[in-house]
Parts: C-alpha cells; structure tokens; sequence
C-alpha cells in the first residue's frame, strides 16, 4: 500500500474561473457583437420586451440581450 508521506503533495484539482486564460473569441462574433452594439440592438431589445415584465415583483433577471444571444448561439 503507497501512502503519501515522504513525497510532494497534489495541487488542487479545481481552477478558478478567473484565472483561466481567455482566447480572442471567434471573428463572426466579435464583428456581430461590433454591428449589434453600433445599431443598438441592446436598447431595442430592452425595450421590446419591457411589456413582459412586472415593474416591482420578484428579483432583477439577467438582461434580455442575453438571454436572446443565448438562445441564439447555443
């Protein structure tokens, strides 16, 4: 039986998010989110959707954008 004692303890096996490298992201998307974000597509969305949502019941949600773009990319 191999027991630990004498040799060099294991790193952790969990990273956190926040340092985790970050790639460039992928062209279509930047240049999407540079197209959407110069036409406003965020105010617009807000807007359109604000009729679906109650003034001062429950907690704040996630922004709508987001939840289209997710929807939209998978």
């Amino acid at each position: 039986m191999d027991t630990r004692i004498g040799r060099e303890r294991q790193e952790g096996l969990w990273v956190a998010y926040a340092n985790m490298a970050v790639g460039p992201g992928h062209p279509f998307y930047l240049r999407l989110n540079e197209v959407l974000d110069s036409e406003g597509f965020d105010a617009f969305v807000e807007k359109q959707c604000a009729c679906f949502y109650a003034d001062k019941l429950g907690r704040p949600g996630l922004l709508t954008v987001l939840k289209i773009a997710h929807c939209a990319t998978g």
